[in-house]
């Protein structure tokens, strides 16, 4: 599978831009999955329902299934937080891969920036980091500088550096 990971700091545009991108390669014909990473506690089960009862009890993980769609709860249970590695082993095969966060791990990134913004860049730290991709001019780096408002150019971008065959 192939991976592409956007980063940046909060309030950056990271979820706006990925959910352009999904779009722009689905609709291309690629399948593809994301992955988020989130640096709190957070909970897509809703207390009191089935499933939530079934994991506050002690279940490590709770399946659930519908006619259009299924999901996998897993609790950790005090065990280590797995890396994107072990994750990705979890996804069905899809032609991208599109991850928000884990910048720390050795993949293709794309850095998004706003203007205002007054957290450093993470580009001169991270060779990993392939484009930055911003609303406002950024001359002073080697890097490519992308569009933010302009997806379309993001994407190419990415098919090119990816040879997605798009």
């Amino acid at each position: 599978m192939k991976l592409v990971g956007i980063i940046g700091w909060k309030n950056s545009g990271k979820t706006t831009l990925i959910e352009s991108l999904v779009t722009h390669f689905s609709q291309s014909g690629l399948s593809v999955s994301t992955i988020k990473h989130a640096h709190h506690v957070f909970d897509i089960d809703q207390p009191g329902k089935d499933s939530f009862r079934h994991r506050e009890a002690g279940a490590r993980e709770v399946l659930i299934a519908s006619a259009t769609r299924w999901a996998l709860l897993h609790e950790l249970r005090e065990a280590d937080e797995p890396d994107l590695d072990t994750l990705l082993t979890k996804l069905t095969p899809v032609d991208l891969v599109i991850v928000e966060g884990f910048k720390r791990h050795a993949h293709m990134k794309l850095e998004v920036r706003r203007a205002g913004q007054t957290a450093p860049l993470l580009a001169p730290d991270d060779a990993d980091i392939a484009a930055i991709i911003a609303d406002y001019s950024l001359i002073e780096l080697a890097l490519p500088v992308l569009p933010l408002n302009e997806p379309a150019k993001v994407a190419r971008f990415i098919a090119d550096r990816l040879d997605l065959g798009l």
